[in-house]
């Protein structure tokens, strides 16, 4: 490939098609981790374990995701993208027949981490080739149209596993994911985009105290609040691995840990900001359904008030990923931030026993204001990152989304933990308020952003 078409992206004939394999593929993701949510109760019923219990079927999938991002990403670098890629999708797809099949929990379990791990090394290097399948001027268009495929996968995903389960069982929202990821094997070995590996080892060692890190995070975090004493010292394993793994990468050229993109202003800043939003997102996601269940609403309702936020990012996200490849993305933005900051405000203050469209009709200004917001930082990330470190910074784009989510959860969980006297209503309207003021701090980093520009 000579390097004018590697500036360039892909011809513009092969760009549909490699866009249309790489959002497969993110779908398959979405709709597994979505669907299995929904299956919990059953899988619980089924496996005869309490509900507690099977909250490892998704823990043991986040745990995967998490630690394996970064290493996943530099191994791309490393090894070419494509063979990583496909390599994620077999041990995805083993993980889906195995989880499908699972007979007792243990092998569900051992199933779910092969999930996670193939999910690790999709979601870690997609948004790097569509940094190389679509040319930097048109990169906030792609963006958008990832954030749109992702939008429209969490908001239909509920529903759709919700049939599959009442038709055919739990084990089927395994099974549909396979010929989704079957198809992309195939069709991605011929369309996406050939990205040369560079030339050097790969950081075995960085690699292994990533993993440390995250998981001693990630364990940490899930068990500050119910088991405060083995909390701390997975903590303090955590910050020792993180530590030793800061002082290994500090000096390299292209380090596991993208310390390189996060000393340009604009790459670290967006992280910062993308990790506040996804933390505030986090929290709504959780708290809004008790402070409606507490206000009599049932399953249903919930349900269907919730979905103007998804849907709005799907309207919002590809218009605001075309305009961010025109003006500079601090004021989409900022402006995005302060919409759900302003939205959340208002679900918050609103009697969740009242009229049902003025909580909608926030959700959905919640929404378009995160899917102004998304595409526009996602495209800052990785057009301000060089184009031989678009792995790293895809890496640190989903690491700062999970790690987001999981710091949102963390949150909520505290609230309520310190609001135990409260009704349950009112204990989520306290995390609603705690997440507006995340989103506000969102957009003083874009602000702070748009100064420095």
């Amino acid at each position: 490939m000579s390097s004018d078409t590697a500036q360039d992206g892909l011809p513009p004939g092969r760009r549909g098609a490699a866009m249309a394999c790489i959002a497969a593929g993110i779908t398959i993701t979405v709709l597994d981790a979505a669907m299995v949510n929904v299956a919990l109760p059953g899988i619980a019923r089924d496996l005869e374990v309490t509900p507690a219990t099977v909250t490892w079927v998704v823990n043991a999938y986040q745990l995967a995701l998490v630690s394996l991002l970064l290493p996943f990403a530099s191994l791309g670098e490393v090894l070419g993208f494509k063979r990583v890629y496909r390599f994620g999708l077999c041990v995805f797809i083993l993980g889906a027949l195995g989880s499908a099949m699972a007979t007792g929990l243990e092998m569900l379990l051992a199933s779910r981490v092969l999930q996670g791990v193939g999910s690790a090394a999709v979601m870690s290097l997609s948004a790097g080739l569509v940094r190389h399948t679509y040319p930097v001027s048109q990169l906030g268009r792609a963006i958008g149209v990832n954030a749109f495929t992702v939008a429209i996968g969490s908001a239909t995903a509920p529903s759709i596993g919700s049939a599959i389960i009442t038709l055919a069982g739990w084990p089927a929202v395994f099974f549909v994911t396979v010929p989704i990821g079957l198809a992309v094997l195939m069709l991605g070995s011929r369309l996406l985009p050939e990205i040369p590996p560079q030339h050097r080892p790969f950081d075995w060692l960085g690699a292994g105290l990533n993993i440390t890190s995250f998981s001693f995070l990630f364990l940490g975090l899930d068990m500050a609040l119910v088991i405060p004493w083995a909390a701390l010292p997975l903590l303090g394993l955590a910050a020792l691995s993180f530590t030793l793994l800061v002082r290994l990468q500090w000096q390299q050229k292209a380090p596991l840990l993208p310390l390189d993109l996060l000393r340009l202003r604009p790459v670290r800043l967006a992280i910062i900001a993308s990790a506040c939003m996804f933390g505030a997102q986090a929290m709504v996601y959780i708290a809004l359904p008790f402070h409606l269940t507490a206000a009599g609403r049932s399953v249903a309702e919930i349900g269907l008030m919730v979905s103007p936020w998804p849907a709005a990012i799907a309207l919002a996200a590809p218009l605001a990923g075309r305009l961010s490849d025109r003006v500079s993305a601090a004021w989409p933005c900022a402006l995005g931030s302060l919409a759900v900051a302003l939205g959340l405000l208002v679900v918050a203050l609103v009697p969740g026993d009242g009229a049902c469209w003025p909580i909608m009709a926030a959700l959905f200004f919640c929404g378009f204001g995160f899917g102004a917001f998304q595409a526009p930082n996602n495209r800052a990330m990785l057009a301000n990152a060089p184009r031989s470190r678009s792995g790293g910074a895809g890496g640190m784009q989903s690491t700062a989304r999970v790690l987001g989510q999981a710091t949102g959860t963390v949150i909520v969980a505290a609230v309520f933990h310190s609001a135990h006297q409260g009704e349950g209503g009112s204990i989520a309207v306290g995390a609603l308020y705690v997440a507006s003021l995340v989103a506000l701090a969102a957009a003083g980093v874009n602000l702070l952003r748009q100064r420095l520009t």
